[in-house]
């Protein structure tokens, strides 16, 4: 996977699957062959901008649609997802530190949570700034 240009992201057997995060953490491109998907961390991942988007009824086309892609479209991809910030965003550290998975978890959570509509936040602001506690508090799986 690390020395591929794209990496297949087709919908598991659940509505989640490892294969975004590997793909990013791999800096491969994701192909995301899943339609109506609900993609993790979009706050800090640029889903559309680092993908290639493909609708499961085109699958049979993916050669096609692959190769279609100009270089300096791929290049700028690949450049996207070699910024240290795009892979931190999925990872899951002990402690846990700031812009990782955990805390794109909470501030996901955070917007679903009642709070003032007007409140004017500036792109990259979060609702709620996490902190986590010492290393004993986080449970692995």
């Amino acid at each position: 996977m690390q020395r591929a240009v794209f990496c297949l992201c087709p919908l598991g057997w659940a509505p989640w699957s490892p294969r975004l995060v590997e793909a990013v953490v791999l800096g491969c491109i994701p192909v995301i062959i899943a339609d109506d998907i609900v993609l993790p961390f979009a706050d800090a991942i640029p889903w559309e901008e680092i993908g290639v988007f493909v609708a499961e009824e085109d699958v049979l086309k993916l050669d096609t649609i692959l190769t279609s892609i100009l270089p300096e479209v791929i290049l700028r991809k690949q450049r996207l997802l070699a910024n240290p910030l795009m892979k931190r965003a999925t990872l899951f550290s002990q402690p846990a530190l700031p812009g990782e998975a955990f805390h794109q978890i909470l501030n996901g959570i955070a917007w679903k949570l009642p709070h003032q509509k007007s409140i004017n936040l500036k792109p990259g602001e979060k609702i709620l700034n996490w902190t986590a506690g010492p290393v004993r508090d986080l449970k692995p799986w």
